[in-house]
């Protein structure tokens, strides 16, 4: 079950008002209306659960859409905050239950005890998700929205933000894990004007959708994060760049983007202050190499999405030359609450003593039960993940490894699942953190097909703009799909880790970089794996097709 504190809906979901009690809905239906839902009909299933609660004549009864409720694998999802009682698998035709229920709930305080996939979670950059109506302001600005951005313009400076940034450790959400607070620091000191912020949507991992669902639930949320990073550097115009697959996200970003310029709060005279600070979108293509930032600032000035060598940085010399801030989705998340509640309470969540603070957001996908959206503290456990806020490996099956970090991320084996997750200890066991894409694999995963599919997936991205990349990651590709065959040798497998290491040290930019790591990190863990398909012509979990010596023959 699933506790969510109530708030006042917009008028086209909610009873008329004469009939609520004292402008408060006695009871409240959430419906879930982010893309995973909405592509189950949830849109429908709102339409219809509001004509019931009026055919039952409920007027004191608010249904309301909401963003995504978390608990993607159950949805679409129907969720009461008043009882704490959440309803699965709803469908358009199927509301009785849900009828029933807001006929009878009466709000006396005490919810229900919540399911470990709820109450193992700590709400930052997602805790307005599945509570606020994404496309009302209004809705925002109830659960305190805009109050940071208030207190940034009338009672601190932009060095003083910066500082309130930085104390807090909060660290670059995108992959890198660079310090949030320095980087603002650079741009602030940079010479040039004018000065821009990007917000970096690109989200082109696969089995990863965090950015996404953070800008179909919370759109007003990272608006206002670029606006107090505006703030903090001197900046005066701003650009999200998201990919055109988000088609959902796109449209709420843009009525959020003209929602609030019409409250004064984007373009000129912001709040009624001489600062100004304006946003626009700029639609990516899907190439997956746009995530890299100087690629994806040479998109948004409308030239082909290539990386270039750095020095110089985006934070001296970046989109038209000028001092860039570039920062991902959910960092931009976390800064209105650092804000409202401090730098000392936000570093106060993670890794005690570490470089880790605050909480990260993953996407949790593969053969877990409970798929979907979490966001825990620096420092957790893989098996709490796993198996607690997950609910362990669908149909009881023995856990094998998770992937983090994306096509760049490696493999962690059943011995890690009792390490903390935190930047230091992903990269100690060959992984990284990425942008919080979490793959749960189970005892019918090949790690050699796993590694030939993120290879796949890399050539297919590479930009082809260095030879290492253009030409390694298909050599590798080739060189793994020989092995998945069986048609391997040994020297082929010392070819490929001396390959990868090449391709490794000598791409021009991350893409290439970090392609061979899923490679390395199988071979440290799953080597018999590679051995048995070249040796004894078998693959040991049943996936790759190997035909036997005598039809080779």
């Amino acid at each position: 079950m699933s506790e969510m504190p109530a708030a006042v809906p917009p008028k086209q979901h909610r009873a008329p008002d004469d009939q609520v009690i004292d402008g408060s809905p006695r009871a409240s239906a959430y419906v879930c209306c982010a893309a995973s839902c909405v592509s189950a009909q949830s849109d429908v299933i709102l339409k219809n659960l509001a004509a019931r609660v009026t055919e039952a004549g409920l007027g004191d009864v608010a249904v309301k859409r909401v963003g995504c409720l978390g608990l993607c694998a159950a949805g679409p999802l129907v969720s009461i905050p008043e009882t704490g009682r959440m309803f699965e698998h709803v469908t358009p035709d199927k509301l009785d239950s849900i009828v029933q229920l807001l006929q009878t709930v009466q709000p006396t305080g005490q919810m229900e005890p919540q399911a470990p996939f709820f109450s193992k979670q700590v709400r930052v950059a997602t805790e307005n998700m599945g509570v606020i109506d994404p496309e009302s302001i209004d809705d925002y600005i109830a659960r305190g929205g805009y109050e940071a951005l208030h207190q940034v313009l009338t009672t601190m400076t932009a060095a003083e933000v910066r500082d309130e940034i930085t104390r807090s450790s909060l660290r670059g959400r995108g992959g890198a894990g660079y310090p949030t607070g320095l980087k603002w620091t650079t741009v602030a000191k940079a010479q040039g004007n004018p000065k821009y912020v990007v917000c970096n949507a690109d989200e082109g991992d696969p089995g990863a959708f965090m950015d996404r669902s953070v800008l179909e639930s919370d759109p007003f949320r990272v608006l206002e994060g670029m606006t107090i990073a505006a703030v903090a550097v001197g900046a005066s115009e701003g650009y999200i760049y998201c990919r055109a697959e988000y088609p959902l996200a796109v449209a709420r970003l843009r009525t959020a983007i003209r929602h609030a310029q019409r409250a004064g709060l984007l373009g000129t005279g912001i709040s009624e202050t001489s600062f100004s600070f304006d946003i626009q979108i700029r639609l990516g293509a899907g190439a997956f190499v746009c995530g890299e930032e100087t690629a994806l600032l040479a998109s948004v000035e409308g030239r082909r999405g290539t990386p270039r060598p750095r020095p110089p940085y985006p934070a001296v010399a970046g989109l038209w030359h000028k001092p860039t801030l570039i920062n991902n989705v959910e960092t931009f998340a976390n800064v209105p609450t650092i804000i409202r509640k401090g730098a000392e309470w936000y570093s106060a969540i993670g890794t005690e003593g570490g470089k880790s603070k605050g909480t990260k957001v993953f996407a949790l996908a593969g053969r877990v039960v409970n798929t979907g959206l979490v966001e825990v503290p620096m420092g957790m456990t893989l098996r709490e993940i796993v198996f607690d806020i997950g609910g362990g490996i669908v149909n009881g099956r023995p856990f094998k490894a998770v992937q983090t970090g994306g096509p760049s991320g490696g493999c962690i084996p059943a011995q890690y699942l009792d390490m903390p997750v935190d930047y230091e200890s992903l990269i100690g066991v060959g992984s990284f953190m990425g942008s919080g894409g979490m793959i749960v694999m189970d005892d019918t995963s090949c790690m050699v097909d796993v590694a030939r599919y993120f290879m796949d997936f890399c050539r297919e991205e590479s930009c082809g703009k260095c030879v290492p990349c253009r030409v390694g990651t298909t050599e590798l590709y080739m060189l793994l799909d020989l092995i998945a065959r069986g048609d391997a040798t040994m020297d082929d497998l010392a070819q490929m880790e001396h390959l990868a290491g090449i391709v490794q040290r000598t791409s021009l930019c991350g893409l290439g970089q970090g392609a061979p790591n899923p490679i390395f990190s199988t071979l440290r863990y799953f080597r018999d794996e590679y051995v048995a398909h070249i040796v004894d012509r078998v693959c040991p979990a049943g996936v790759c097709i190997i035909e036997s010596a005598e039809v080779a023959l």
